[in-house]
């Protein structure tokens, strides 16, 4: 049966207007006022007095990632429910570390496994890179072009972390393939340092994991990259989850001086404080996360920097780990506690009414940055990330005038908290539409396990 969305307040990142939409065979065929339709055949939608969006894109996604003895909480299935329901058809999820010396396509193969006939939005990968040498960097290229994986991660931290000689190869070789490196930038060293530190000196509550990692921590990874990236030549660096004022301002220096890349941030550093780590009752456990909550000048620098244009996209960095079992590993230790938390379906909600309603941002560049610029990049517009003739039909409606307390018990990922817990946000999705078949009702999930599809993702991409 086709869709016909009447009335509503049509969103792109560049126009705001009020129409119909004609949907067909999971496309949008028309886009109009009054738009004639089969009355027999056809699904009438009155979005009177909604906003009517593209779905979000959420390019920053960890489902059914192991962490040594642990797993989070959300696999591909449920993970991809609490996503619909918050108004995301679309994932790229960061794939988790293999084997020690494993090849990369290890890891894409076990997440096919995770993904495939599981997710219930379309979904894609970013390859994870663990060491570098030839048969790594040959293993890129066929990648990028047999899988449709133009993106790729590197850690400057953790076990697996990638030293800045291997960093320059990796630019290198992606801007042979036109693909982009996705890089978590902290200073492993002086994270090292600090933490030991602390621990030693008995130092262990949860605000010491901020402690250990201060912003200059990402702020000098952030520049080193640039750096690199600029003797590289190469301009598809994308710094993810950026949280710090100081790190902005080495963006800001490198683009004013002409140099090319992205930048994105996550919900949690433009709502949320470190504040939340002096919580009574180990509760600032759940907010253990990399990098760190920040203090609050830094979210008020990255909502700037949003509609500046210095940040691109804000994903979510979903990684959810149960409080009452994960995180309470670290309640004498905050270095026992494993990184992460849940917020891949509050990040539509809470940019919509921190961002929009509270005028921090204009509705287009909402639509921008959480769904046009990372279809855009990662190489998947203008079949994601817009609503345009020809374009999948992926629509969220939102009513402005719906307001909801986030609550864990109202929520879809599989773990027992929110770290957005009690916050009300003002602007709702009522209705996700997944190439144009309705998932999402009224916050009721209603599609079937396995609707999701792979997206092969092409090098090509807007800036």
């Amino acid at each position: 049966m086709s869709l016909l969305i009447k009335n509503g307040i049509i969103v792109t990142s560049s126009d705001t207007f009020k129409g119909d939409i004609y949907i067909e065979d999971g496309i949008v065929k028309e886009i109009g006022e009054n738009l004639n339709y089969n009355k027999n055949k056809t699904e009438i939608i009155d979005a009177s007095g909604k906003y009517v969006i593209p779905v979000g894109v959420d390019v920053h996604t960890h489902f059914n990632l192991h962490v040594g003895n642990l797993v989070v909480n959300d696999d591909f299935y449920t993970g991809t429910i609490a996503a619909a329901c918050g108004g995301t058809t679309t994932i790229i999820d960061h794939i988790g570390f293999g084997p020690q010396g494993c090849e990369l396509r290890y890891q894409i193969n076990k997440y096919h496994s995770y993904a495939d006939n599981n997710a219930v939005i379309d979904y894609g990968f970013h390859g994870v890179i663990q060491h570098v040498d030839n048969d790594i960097l040959n293993e890129i290229e066929e990648i990028v072009e047999e899988d449709g994986i133009n993106s790729f991660k590197a850690y400057l931290t953790y076990d697996y972390k990638i030293e800045d000689e291997d960093i320059i190869k990796i630019f290198k070789k992606l801007k042979e393939v036109n693909g982009i490196t996705a890089i978590h930038c902290e200073n492993h060293g002086v994270i090292q340092y600090l933490r030991k530190y602390y621990e030693e000196n008995g130092l262990k509550s949860p605000i010491f994991h901020s402690l250990s990692r201060p912003e200059e921590t990402e702020g000098e990874a952030v520049n080193r990259m640039i750096n690199i990236a600029k003797i590289a030549n190469y301009k598809d660096l994308y710094i993810v989850h950026l949280s710090t004022k100081i790190a902005l301002d080495y963006i800001k220096m490198a683009r004013e001086n002409g140099q090319e890349l992205y930048v994105e941030t996550c919900p949690q550093y433009l709502i949320l404080d470190e504040s939340k780590y002096k919580l009574p009752n180990k509760e600032g456990l759940k907010y253990i996360m990399s990098p760190p909550l920040r203090e609050k000048y830094n979210g008020i620098a990255l909502w700037k920097g949003i509609r500046d244009g210095y940040i691109q996209t804000i994903g979510t960095d979903h990684c959810p780990f149960s409080f009452n079992n994960d995180k309470k590993l670290g309640k004498d230790n905050f270095i026992k506690c494993p990184n992460g938390a849940p917020g891949v379906e509050e990040r539509i909600p809470l940019i919509f009414s921190e961002g929009v309603m509270n005028g921090k941002i204009n509705i287009n560049k909402f639509v921008e940055v959480c769904s046009t610029n990372p279809a855009k990049i990662f190489g998947i517009y203008p079949k994601k990330g817009t609503i345009a003739i020809g374009s999948d039909a992926d629509i969220v409606i939102i009513d402005p005038n719906k307001e909801v307390i986030l609550s864990s018990k109202d929520l879809h990922s599989n773990v027992d908290y929110s770290a957005y817990e009690g916050i009300k946000v003002k602007g709702y999705p009522i209705m996700t539409i997944l190439r144009g078949k309705i998932i999402v009702r009224d916050n009721k999930f209603i599609g079937e396990k396995g609707d999701g599809m792979y997206l092969k993702r092409k090098t090509t991409r807007g800036r």
